[in-house]
């Protein structure tokens, strides 16, 4: 007991800063003060628009900000990474905010951040790899979607309709603008959604979201524009934090969402750390750390009233690209916000929604890579078909669900792609030193078989349908030397197909048996069959060689003169 608590305790050392870390913050610390500086400004709009799209409140998303940004700058794996509320993670919880309420959601992101900690103890950060790229490109557009179809109610200035499917809540929300047109509440919103595409075509590096939404609440102050519905009344300061949301009796009917929380923050921020590495030179992360991060990150930010958290590519990406070198950037982000919250509330109070719904809506659409999705989709049928399963699947079902579709296609499309490399071939006799009427008198009793590539569950059926379908032969002979993998079920395939051969009195050898198979050929039994009367080989010449004498003492063949060179070209190898 005391051995096991040591080897966790160890794994979990492993996964706290270290000198290294403080190192780091001491290289260019002004830098890492303005990039972020400029993270913050463009955080905010986000931070309040995710807080309201989430069903918890503006003050839900900036207490999410500055508590799960700071403590994922500390602790997590990236030196770049910038976490808080995220467009992703709203789409999962606005169902859980229907069906169980805000304390449900504040119990979710416990149960999650728990569960990313225990992530990171088992090291599982590793297994992000694994995830194909078109999963990862049709989940990211079918988030894209969700996000953008979440702000139409609050974009067109209606009240947001009933109902847990995205698709279903926008199409109530423009039947009821069809019918009462709010054209303030979306001329806000479109007006900000333009600023921001243009200009960061225009401008890339001037933050146009913070500029645009200050831009809309001064026009909506000074033109006392009442159908533009502000955000509304925000504490100024973050809540004492405390544990009262938490209902024992609830963790069993909260364990699935818990789950695909965890599995939505991991892979988030996994990817948005990874999306870091690529944009800059000798940067790599900890993923087990960042899962580690990121856990600390979930179970604080719930004891403030915040919604669960991950790493967030778009500010990951202003991060990297306005100089940012270390973790200071990122803990400078959160302290700015955290400033806001306490100075500067009942400014931040008086940003029109539709507002916060226009810079949401550019974000969706600056989120879809056009020339990525286009190289995806013309890679191959594959690709482009998981793309699409993902992307739809995210639209229509969740983005767990998608996310394991999407992962469940790719394997199957890969396992099939990879059965098809299995080869089962007829390889004629190397004549060695045989004369030409001694060479012919074996190969009409005697077949070679080399088998290239997997034998495995896919690939099996294949071989065993070809192999028992063997011509009138004595000896049949199988050279394994190129077997690359091999499973159960290929075993139980190679055992079978050598049964049917011996009851019609066929022989069979085998040569070239890697040591790797062995143990799962001698598991199923295949392997103690072979080795029954000495018909396994280390090489197909001393197959060649037992197999004629075999036939030699059935008396089907005369006795020959000469014996096979073990020298010759090609049967010389296993």
């Amino acid at each position: 007991m005391a051995g096991g608590i040591g080897r966790v305790w160890a794994r979990i050392a492993v996964l706290l800063p270290g000198r290294a870390d403080l190192a780091e913050l001491r290289r260019d610390p002004r830098r890492d003060l303005v990039a972020g500086l400029t993270v913050a400004i463009v955080a905010l709009p986000l931070a309040l628009g995710f807080g309201v799209s989430s069903g918890l409140g503006a003050e839900a998303g900036l207490a999410t900000a500055v508590v799960a940004g700071a403590l994922a700058a500390v602790f997590g794996g990236s030196n770049l990474q910038v976490s808080g509320p995220t467009g992703a993670m709203t789409v999962v919880l606005v169902p859980i905010v229907g069906r169980y309420g805000p304390t449900g959601v504040l119990t979710v992101g416990l149960m999650a951040g728990v569960m990313l900690v225990g992530l990171a103890v088992l090291r599982a950060g590793k297994y992000m790899q694994y995830v194909p790229a078109p999963v990862v490109e049709g989940f990211t557009l079918g988030i894209a979607c969700v996000i953008g179809l979440q702000q139409i109610p609050n974009a067109l200035g209606v009240p947001k309709p009933e109902g847990e499917r995205v698709l279903v809540v926008t199409w109530r929300a423009v039947e009821d603008f069809a019918k009462s047109p709010n054209w303030t509440a979306a001329g806000f919103a479109a007006a900000v959604a333009a600023v921001m595409l243009v200009g960061a075509r225009w401008r890339p590096t001037v933050p146009f979201s913070i500029v645009a939404v200050i831009a809309a609440t001064i026009v909506a102050q000074l033109a006392g524009l009442d159908a533009a519905k502000p955000i509304g009344d925000l504490p100024s300061g973050l809540p004492v934090p405390s544990l009262s949301f938490l209902d024992l009796g609830s963790l069993g009917t909260l364990l699935a969402p818990a789950v695909a929380v965890a599995a939505l923050a991991a892979l988030e921020s996994l990817l948005s750390a990874s999306v870091a590495d690529g944009m800059t030179v000798g940067r790599k992360h900890d993923p087990d750390r960042e899962l580690f991060g990121q856990g600390l990150a979930n179970i604080a930010a719930p004891l403030f009233g915040g919604v669960p958290a991950t790493g967030a590519i778009a500010r990951t990406a202003v991060n990297v690209r306005t100089g940012a070198g270390s973790r200071l950037a990122a803990l400078m982000h959160a302290a700015v916000l955290a400033v806001i919250v306490f100075v500067a509330a009942p400014l931040v109070s008086k940003i029109p929604l539709a507002a916060l719904a226009g810079v949401l809506l550019a974000t969706a659409i600056r989120m879809v890579e056009v020339g990525s999705l286009k190289a995806m989709v013309k890679a191959t049928r594959s690709d482009a078909l998981i793309l699409v399963l993902t992307a739809v699947a995210t639209l229509a079902l969740d983005l767990v669900y998608a996310v394991i579709i999407g992962l469940v296609v790719a394997g199957a499309l890969a396992l099939r792609a990879v059965a098809k490399q299995a080869r089962f071939d007829q390889v004629p006799l190397d004549r060695g030193d045989h004369s030409a009427e001694e060479h012919t008198l074996l190969a009409e009793h005697i077949v070679a078989y080399r088998i290239d590539g997997p034998l495995f569950f896919a690939a099996a059926h294949r071989f065993l349908l070809e192999l028992t379908d063997v011509a009138d032969v004595r000896v049949v002979i199988l050279r394994m030397s190129r077997v690359s993998t091999m499973d159960a079920t290929g075993a139980l395939v190679l055992k079978d197909a050598v049964e049917k051969l011996r009851r019609r009195g066929i022989v069979v050898l085998a040569s070239g048996i890697r040591t790797g198979q062995r143990q799962v050929l001698d598991s199923v039994g295949a392997l103690e069959q072979l080795r029954q009367e000495g018909r396994e080989y280390v090489t197909t010449p001393e197959a060649i060689r037992a197999a004629r004498e075999h036939l030699e003492t059935a008396g089907v063949l005369p006795v020959l003169p000469t014996r096979l060179s073990t020298t010759s070209s090609e049967e010389a190898l296993p």
